[in-house]
């Protein structure tokens, strides 16, 4: 099966290599290669405790190698790759977003994934940005909108796209940077938003928020990882492509529909956390280029992804007691 491109014919993915594969996306990412009947190399931090996640299937391979060894994956036999999705990445909460040293670190680990791909035969390489690329922007966001990145983190993610995409063409490899908005699902990480408040109110707790204003921009994982699936596959190169649902709501809709999903009689404090001194009040994708290059449409709705990712984190629950 073949993809007509601006200027080349391209054959389709047969096998990829994938950095953080654990999380949200990763995870996603992996369950639509095996339904493409597509080979995956998941390159998983040795000391992960989250590895047992990765769907078990004779198309995934599981490679333990840090992020800091990524150079080392041209020296351990793998099998050459097509695309490499570099989806890795260090202090994304808390304190970390702004410890400089490790989102310097992350810049050469992007660095270093180029060079492991290049060495692996990969045409491709497709990098996990961020929306924190660009600061607080009041409109929606546009693979050409100004960034100005306000912390380390959105520093170091804008810095990693353009050097990568230096290296690449210096060595012959496509790149597409795709800047990832809010995405929830199974697999997230436990301090987010969505996350945290189905943990409350599943253990009974008063949910206290913001006043939920803020006009927000959630698409689930599933659709993420089949974005990232397409842009390997059918993306253009060079391109920044802007991830997310297209759509946006306040806040506090979407957290009531979070409670109708989890616990429909538990009691919600709007207002009772006060707004951060840099809190984003817009953030909506602009996902028009990815959807004519690639063919990409989100499929699921908030109620309908919300209500799986509290069954997930339910059975989740019930495995951690037992």
């Amino acid at each position: 099966m073949y993809y007509k491109k601006i200027e080349h014919w391209y054959e389709k993915m047969k096998r990829v290599i994938i950095t953080g594969p654990t999380g949200a996306i990763g995870i996603a990412l992996i369950q639509q290669m095996i339904e493409e009947q597509i080979e995956v190399i998941a390159v998983c931090n040795p000391t992960s405790n989250r590895i047992s996640r990765i769907p078990k299937n004779p198309l995934v391979r599981i490679v333990k190698c840090d992020l800091s060894n990524l150079k080392m994956l041209s020296e351990i036999g793998l099998p050459s790759c097509d695309v490499f999705y570099h989806l890795g990445w260090a202090g994304t909460i808390g304190t970390g977003r702004n410890d400089t040293s490790i989102q310097e670190k992350n810049i050469r680990y992007t660095l270093d994934a180029v060079e492991a791909a290049h060495m692996l035969g990969c045409r491709r390489f497709v990098g996990a940005g961020s929306q924190a690329e660009y600061g607080r922007v009041e409109g929606i966001l546009c693979p050409d909108t100004p960034v100005w990145p306000e912390n380390g983190y959105g520093m170091a993610k804008w810095c990693a796209g353009m050097m990568s995409r230096l290296r690449c063409q210096q060595l012959g490899m496509e790149h597409i940077w795709i800047r990832v908005l809010s995405i929830y699902g199974p697999c997230d990480g436990p301090n987010t938003m969505v996350m945290s408040t189905i943990n409350k109110l599943l253990a009974g707790e008063t949910a206290e928020t913001t006043k939920g204003e803020q006009l927000w921009d959630y698409l689930f994982s599933k659709d993420a990882g089949k974005a990232f699936y397409l842009a390997g596959e059918n993306g253009k190169n060079g391109a920044v492509y802007c991830l997310g649902s297209g759509q946006k709501y306040p806040l506090h809709e979407y957290i009531t529909k979070i409670r109708e999903a989890t616990a429909p009689e538990a009691v919600i404090h709007f207002g009772a956390v006060p707004y951060a001194e840099n809190q984003v009040m817009h953030l909506c994708a602009d996902i028009t280029s990815l959807q004519e290059d690639t063919g990409f449409e989100p499929e699921t709705s908030f109620e309908d992804g919300i209500r799986q990712t509290v069954n997930w984190y339910k059975k989740e629950r019930v495995g951690e007691k037992e």
